[in-house]
């Protein structure tokens, strides 16, 4: 199940996020929609980078029927990502929840020798989705 805690305006399409989890974890997810200005903080706080940015990630110690972790995403940049690839708003903040799972299952695109690379493709796939968040990362 996804605990969403929503700091915005937009209705996330949660089946659709309930089918992707449900695919990868029996565990709870917390996601929490905000804007730039608090994920930029997280991200000052959390990284020391003084920029907003896409999704961040905090997963938590594996404690019976504690959630998984918690997955942070802007919708006000997810938005800007959709507007600039041409992307449904939906579709955008799908492939920040399986980018930000992904991590929260351990996978490290920084480091893993192309995994997390790989098992995002095949999920963006399996759920028609668009262009994943590391190939177009890779890209720019």
């Amino acid at each position: 199940m996804i605990e969403i805690t929503n700091e915005t305006g937009y209705t996330p399409n949660e089946n659709l996020l309930e089918t992707i989890a449900a695919e990868l974890t029996d565990r709870d997810i917390e996601l929490v929609l905000t804007n730039n200005a608090a994920i930029r903080e997280m991200n000052r706080q959390t990284r020391g980078i003084d920029a907003p940015t896409d999704v961040l990630s905090f997963p938590l110690e594996k404690v019976p029927f504690a959630p998984l972790g918690e997955i942070v995403i802007s919708v006000e940049y997810a938005k800007q990502k959709a507007s600039q690839y041409r992307n449904s708003l939906d579709d955008e903040i799908a492939l920040l929840f399986i980018h930000g799972l992904l991590h929260l299952l351990g996978y490290d695109h920084e480091n893993d020798g192309g995994e997390m690379r790989r098992k995002e493709e095949e999920l963006i796939r399996r759920f028609g989705l668009p262009e994943s968040l590391i190939v177009r990362t890779a890209e720019s």
